[in-house]
């Protein structure tokens, strides 16, 4: 399996200073980054939780596509989103505090105990998830009819 890299570039201080995110592996996209717009209003910027948030669910709902696949079904859709919440660190600094997961799709010939257990097997099992289990994580998983 290939590995993937981003480079930041920062300039100035905490503060006052600025950064430039660029997705070098895929070249998809480049951002400003600040600690102003990090910890209050993005004003147009992103932030590393909000590029957690973005990993966290497409990881998520590939996973769960997978976890159906194994167990014989196919979604005709999944939607996740993730909300990576900043927080103090009583060692000081800060930490992501949390990522509160919503999931919901829309799978034929599963029931929603069945669905709830496979969508747990499916974050447990997700490469992110895995890497962010120092963080609280919450799970909202329901079938869409």
């Amino acid at each position: 399996m290939p590995s993937r890299d981003a480079t930041t570039h920062w300039q100035g201080g905490l503060q006052d200073g600025k950064g430039h995110v660029t997705l070098d592996s895929s070249n998809a996209g480049q951002f400003d980054v600040s600690f102003p717009t990090r910890a209050g209003n993005p004003d147009g910027q992103t932030s590393p939780e909000e590029l957690i948030a973005a990993a966290h669910s497409s990881c998520l709902a590939m996973n769960l596509s997978g976890v159906l696949g194994a167990n014989n079904l196919t979604a005709d859709s999944i939607d996740v989103s993730a909300e990576v919440t900043l927080g103090p660190d009583s060692g000081g600094g800060f930490q992501i505090s949390g990522i509160a997961i919503t999931l919901r799709a829309k799978v034929s010939g599963v029931d929603a105990a069945r669905f709830a257990e496979l969508a747990e097997t499916a974050e447990k099992t997700c490469p992110v998830s895995k890497a962010l289990s120092g963080t609280t994580i919450t799970l909202d998983a329901a079938l869409e009819s």
